[in-house]
């Protein structure tokens, strides 16, 4: 690695924000690096858990990035079909080393047109919606295909920021971020995936999560046919 190395993160309003901050308090650590939080306009951004991030510069600021990463969220929904947005990632990939992604960000970097015969990692709810881009869909923690990388859902993120700090300054350094942040998951539950948590618990966790799903089709549904 040589300094500065710049990761940029996107967010977006009703971003989730532990999507971006897993990966931001992992990255960081990382040789010569500098996290950029990247949105359109400096303005605070409402996270979907009812507090804001501050962008640290704009799309048109931003420099070229080694790293982007897009999180995901309820505001995913949005960036689907945000012309804007898309040509971002669309421009950074060209020169980025990594285009990465956590929980349904893989949607949007699909939507980019960016993960067409990869394979993917994203949320388990929503993780067959990226077949409609040609993407892989794969059902583990962290996919890492090229120079592609993506973490499942939400917590994946740091599971994913401490492959992608293995694969950019070195195992030892990986090695020494995790426990210098004390990362030694021990859940109180065992119900962190549809197999862990079984049938009935899964099905009312979708079926609270009806509404934003079908919203988040619909977009996806015209994403793709951009694409097509």
């Amino acid at each position: 690695m040589t300094a500065p190395f710049h990761i940029g993160i996107l967010i977006f309003p009703d971003i989730t924000q532990l999507d971006a901050m897993g990966p931001a308090q992992v990255l960081s650590r990382a040789p010569g690096a500098k996290i950029h939080l990247v949105w359109k306009t400096r303005e605070p951004v409402p996270t979907d858990a009812g507090f804001p991030l501050l962008p640290t510069t704009t799309f048109a600021d931003c420099p070229q990035l080694d790293v982007i990463c897009v999180p995901g969220g309820f505001g995913q929904v949005a960036l689907m079909n945000d012309e804007e947005t898309l040509a971002f990632l669309r421009r950074q990939a060209q020169g980025a080393r990594y285009v990465t992604s956590v929980c349904t960000g893989s949607l949007v970097l699909a939507a980019a047109g960016l993960l067409k015969g990869y394979r993917s990692a994203c949320h388990w709810a929503s993780r067959d919606l990226l077949s409609a881009f040609g993407a892989i869909p794969v059902a583990e923690r962290v996919v890492h295909d090229r120079n592609r990388l993506s973490g499942g859902g939400v917590t994946a993120g740091i599971d994913f920021g401490l492959t992608l700090l293995a694969e950019i300054a070195g195992e030892d350094v990986a090695r020494a971020v995790q426990l210098g942040l004390e990362y030694d998951p021990q859940p109180p539950f065992n119900a962190g995936s549809p197999d862990k948590a079984g049938p009935a618990l899964t099905q009312r966790v979708r079926d609270g999560m009806t509404t934003m799903m079908e919203k988040r089709r619909r977009a996806n549904e015209q994403a793709a046919s951009h694409l097509r």
